[in-house]
């Protein structure tokens, strides 16, 4: 098994629960995030500001802000990971910078606490 982490825009979560469906996940969980990618940030100007220029704190403006994102999270089996991915790289991808990113972990295991189901059956 596997967990999937995708980070998307806020606007794309309909579009990317349909997608998610039609690749045939339909249990997942969605959380409100915020973030940033590192082209988002001067670390020169993020420097300064922790040294206490105004001067540099002003030239940041927005660059330094955490933006509002959707945190998507799918446990599936191994087989289906390639299939997910693709789904969600399809439907959120824009070719600008914020599109999100995609986080493919191990699952050692999982457990259904209703039927006490181990493993891929507790995912299906």
């Amino acid at each position: 098994m596997k967990e999937i982490i995708a980070i998307v825009r806020m606007n794309m979560m309909n579009k990317t629960k349909t997608a998610l469906t039609d690749a045939g996940v339909d249990a997942f969980f969605a959380h409100e995030v915020q973030g940033r990618g590192v082209g988002f940030v001067n670390r020169k100007l993020m420097d300064g500001v922790e040294e206490g220029y105004e001067e540099a704190a002003a030239l940041l403006g927005e660059k330094g802000n955490l933006y509002p994102k959707r945190m998507v999270t799918v446990v599936v089996e191994d087989d289906k990971v390639d299939d997910i991915v693709e789904a969600i790289i399809t439907i959120n991808k824009t070719g600008k910078a914020g599109d999100g990113k995609i986080f493919i972990l191990p699952m050692a295991d999982a457990a259904r606490v209703r039927t006490n189901e181990r493993g891929a059956k507790s995912i299906q």
